[in-house]
């Protein structure tokens, strides 16, 4: 069958477009609310309970290690030749470092930092040596181009390179090893679930079983059929439970990857099945291993040569996720350091002016729907105070303190939140984490929106994009969770360091808008 871009019957973008729709409202609860486990998967989840090292993350620091090798050994071939020193600062620190980068680069072409090549160092040694050898050497030959020896560069570069093998040999062979016992022992991998069970579950798990060095773990099948179309037991993994139980067992076990092993032709099941699963923060991949039908080469991802249709990817993971986490650490010592004699005069102030602790604690909803406690000013009466914020704050609320009312409308109360930051329990930016059981008119905001647990693939944020764009403050109609809710959804499909770095200039000048802050 010749190569499509997609079916008639199958269309992925009409898939996405139709489950990301923030509009719709459940007449009855929410698809995402998901059913308590079983107690046996429980017990397989309660084993996973501990975040593994992502196969990606291990790859590029090792990346980084190899890269600062390659820049130390030409360091040390120029401090070791005095002829060389025609090349003055700052060309001895980035030419060194540019050497480091080819050589990486290199190796990443001539696919030098896949796990089977990691493992079995012996495979991917020539490519990595021979990357590294001539990134050396090429250091050595702009040395001399700037007027450095010749014979001496040359002399001290074959040292250079001889010691560099020998030293990349063993770190090699020690990262061969460590990745092995790592993938033993669940420290490093992807973990993974199986969506369908009977023969198109059986036939994927063998394939995936014959990958040599493989960094997935099938953690268990869930389907909805009875026994007679889908086994207890199938290729050696147990049935865990059905659908509606899924949502729950990702989130406790921690899962990297949903695979979907049903048949493409049952586009109508397997939408039902995605909008479910779209609010967890994972990738979702559907097995087209089994299929007649051929997409382009583009269209799809590889697990070794398992071929997958990409339908979800994680928001905001592997290096994406450290390059957030630096840009929050960074910008919260900042603003801490700025804004402390604020701080410093809104403690005094809650504390001299009303009886109570100054800090509010309060539980809400964090990253993949954990429970986290956030830090508030206190801004009400201690005797009158919601931890459970089943009641919104309202205009002229008498619960609030006259200190409370002014900290409130200028968010002053909110700054504690850059401790919750630094402890990591939330970002600078992201969805504003809501009250475990807010509501709106006697509902959970979660039965008036289906996606509302969408919001939580990535970590909560003091401040957001909903925020600069005018859903701050009080909820009281289903179309403000609405367009919160879109506004987040927005922020997670379109996240950026450059567009965390626009909401975080914007939101002071946001908050001279106090018109819906009480």
């Amino acid at each position: 069958m010749n190569q499509i871009e997609r079916s008639d019957h199958f269309d992925i973008d009409k898939i996405r477009k139709q489950i990301s729709d923030v509009n719709h409202v459940a007449e009855t609860p929410s698809a995402a609310l998901s059913k308590p486990l079983n107690p046996y998967a429980a017990q397989i989840a309660k084993q996973f309970a501990l975040d593994s090292n992502k196969p990606s993350i291990v790859a590029g620091l090792i990346r980084i290690g190899e890269a600062l090798l390659v820049a130390a050994t030409c360091l040390g071939i120029y401090a070791a030749t005095p002829e060389a020193h025609a090349l003055r600062i700052p060309g001895i620190i980035i030419l060194p470092l540019l050497a480091g980068f080819l050589a990486t680069l290199i190796i990443q072409v001539c696919d030098g930092y896949l796990f089977p090549i990691l493992r079995s160092p012996r495979r991917g040694l020539p490519r990595v040596t021979g990357a590294f050898a001539g990134a050396v050497l090429l250091f050595c030959l702009i040395v001399i181009f700037r007027g450095g020896s010749a014979m001496a560069l040359l002399a001290s570069g074959m040292i250079g390179v001889l010691s560099m093998t020998a030293i990349v040999t063993l770190e090699r062979m020690l990262v061969a090893h460590a990745i092995r016992r790592w993938a033993r022992n669940g420290f490093m991998e992807r973990r993974a679930v199986i969506i369908g069970g009977g023969a198109p579950a059986r036939d994927l798990i063998r394939e995936m079983e014959s990958i040599s060095d493989n960094d997935i773990r099938i953690c268990g099948i869930f389907d909805d059929r009875d026994d007679r179309r889908s086994p207890e037991v199938v290729a050696g993994y147990p049935k865990l439970g059905t659908f509606d139980e899924l949502v729950e067992f990702a989130r406790a076990a921690r899962i990297d990857i949903l695979i979907i092993a049903l048949p493409l032709s049952a586009e109508a099941r397997i939408l039902d099945l995605l909008r479910k699963l779209w609010v967890l923060p994972l990738d979702i991949r559907i097995a087209a291993h089994s299929s007649k039908l051929r997409f382009r080469p583009r269209a799809y991802s590889r697990i070794g040569k398992v071929s997958m249709l990409d339908v979800f990817d994680k928001p905001i993971a592997d290096w994406d996720s450290v390059a957030k986490r630096a840009f929050d650490i960074f910008f919260s010592l900042l603003a801490i350091a700025l804004l402390w004699p604020i701080m410093l005069g809104a403690a005094l102030a809650v504390k001299l002016t009303s009886k109570g602790p100054i800090i509010f604690r309060q539980q809400r909803h964090g990253f993949n729907n954990e429970i986290v406690e956030i830090y508030k000013f206190r801004s009400m009466y201690a005797e009158m105070s919601d931890p459970t914020a089943r009641k919104a704050v309202t205009k002229n609320d008498p619960r609030v303190t006259p200190v409370g009312r002014f900290i409130r409308k200028t968010s002053i109360d909110e700054l504690p939140q850059l401790f919750n930051v630094l402890q990591g329990r939330l970002s600078l930016v992201g969805p504003r984490p809501h009250a475990v059981t807010a509501q709106t008119k006697n509902r959970v905001y979660a039965e008036v929106v289906d996606s509302y647990f969408a919001r939580h693939r990535v970590k909560p944020g003091v401040t957001g994009w909903a925020q600069i764009n005018g859903w701050r403050g009080e909820i009281d109609t289903d179309d403000k969770i609405r367009g919160r809710i879109a506004a987040d959804l927005y922020y997670i499909e379109n996240w950026s360091l450059w567009l965390d770095l626009k909401i975080l200039f914007l939101t002071p000048i946001r908050l001279l808008n106090m018109e819906n802050a009480y």
